[in-house]
């Protein structure tokens, strides 16, 4: 658990470091912004994949589905609610 987290924040900060070498080029920050999205549906769909071959998620659908419903509305709304906060707090001009 605890390697999972430094590993973590250890590919994040090379992240950084890297792209603070790299700089303000909007060619590799146009791929990037590929790159990301295409990682982004990849790892849906491979979710959907480890939902779609998990039995014991899949018996329990019914009782599971209500408790996911309602914890995906609170996090989609907590932050949107952030989004729109952090937007008049930092980037609404005066």
């Amino acid at each position: 658990m605890l390697t999972d987290i430094i590993i973590v924040l250890s590919i994040m900060i090379l992240g950084i470091g890297i792209g603070l070498l790299i700089g303000n080029r909007p060619k590799i920050i146009k791929i990037t912004g590929v790159l990301t999205s295409f990682s982004i549906f990849l790892l849906l769909f491979l979710l959907g994949i480890g939902v779609g071959t998990n039995k014991q998620i899949l018996n329990n659908l019914d009782s599971i589905g209500i408790q996911a419903l309602v914890l995906t509305i609170g996090a989609v709304l907590g932050s949107l609610l952030c989004a729109y906060f952090t937007y008049i707090l930092f980037f609404k001009k005066k």
